[in-house]
C-alpha cells in the first residue's frame, strides 16, 4: 500500500508551491517578498553528521516520480534541453515543468516519500553523507511555518535518478550536460515528519 504523507505538509510543500510556479510562469506580477517566502518550500536545511562534523546547509529540493512514470518525463526534459538554449529556454522550460510535476494531474504521477538534490559543492554533507547516511531537512517560512522530514539518504551517480535530478534541474536553467557527471544527485527517503510551527499543532509534534 502506498504511504500517504501528511495533508498539511502536502498542501504547504506541493500545492503552494505549485500556486507560485504558476504564478511566475503566468507572468503575474508577484512581490520580492512573496517570491521569497514562497521558496522557503525549495529550500530546506540539510542536517548532516559525520566526519565533517554536525553540518547545516541550503539546499534546494524538488520532487520525483513514480518508477512507471520517470522514464517518459525525462525523455521529455531531455528533448526540450536538445531544443537549444535561446531567449525563451526557461519560460518553455518552466512550462514543461507546469505539465509534467507542477498541476494537479500531476500529483498522481509523484512519489511524496521521495526528495531529491543535486550535490554542487562536494565539501561538508558530501562528505558526511558518504559515512552517514542520514540527513535532516528543514523547512522554515517565517513567521510561524516549520516542518522537520528525518531521512535515509541514498547518493546516486550514473543512473536514471542521477539523470533525472540533473534533467529537471536543466530543464529551466540552462543547460550544462557534459556537468552531470560532477553533480551526484541525493535521493532522501522520508522516514518522519514533525510538524515543528509555532502553532497549536506543531511545537515538535510527529506527523508522519
Amino acid at each position: 500500500m502506498e504511504k500517504r504523507l501528511p495533508q498539511s505538509f502536502l498542501t504547504w510543500a506541493y500545492d503552494g508551491r505549485k500556486k507560485l510556479v504558476q504564478s511566475i510562469a503566468s507572468g503575474e506580477k508577484i512581490s520580492r517578498e512573496k517570491i521569497f517566502l514562497g521558496f522557503t518550500r525549495h529550500s530546506p536545511a540539510v542536517i548532516t553528521d559525520g566526519p565533517a562534523g554536525l553540518n547545516g546547509s541550503i539546499k534546494g529540493v524538488g520532487f520525483i516520480p513514480k518508477s512507471g512514470y520517470i522514464n517518459d518525463i525525462l525523455a521529455q526534459f531531455i528533448k526540450h534541453i536538445d531544443s537549444g538554449y535561446d531567449e525563451s529556454y526557461s519560460q518553455r522550460g518552466l512550462d514543461l515543468l507546469i505539465k509534467l510535476i507542477w498541476n494537479d494531474e500531476a500529483r498522481e504521477r509523484l512519489d511524496f516519500t521521495r526528495l531529491v538534490t543535486l550535490e554542487l559543492a562536494k565539501s561538508h554533507t558530501w562528505t558526511n553523507i558518504q559515512d552517514n547516511p542520514r540527513a535532516t531537512l528543514l523547512f522554515f517560512e517565517p513567521p510561524v511555518i516549520s516542518f522537520e522530514l528525518r531521512c535515509f539518504v541514498e547518493i546516486h551517480t550514473d543512473d536514471i535518478i542521477h539523470e533525472f535530478v540533473n534533467a529537471q534541474h536543466d530543464v529551466y536553467h540552462k543547460p550544462d550536460i557534459p556537468a552531470w557527471g560532477k553533480r551526484p544527485a541525493y535521493l532522501f527517503k522520508i522516514e518522519e515528519i514533525y510538524d515543528n510551527s509555532a502553532t497549536q499543532k506543531g511545537f515538535g509534534n510527529r506527523i508522519y
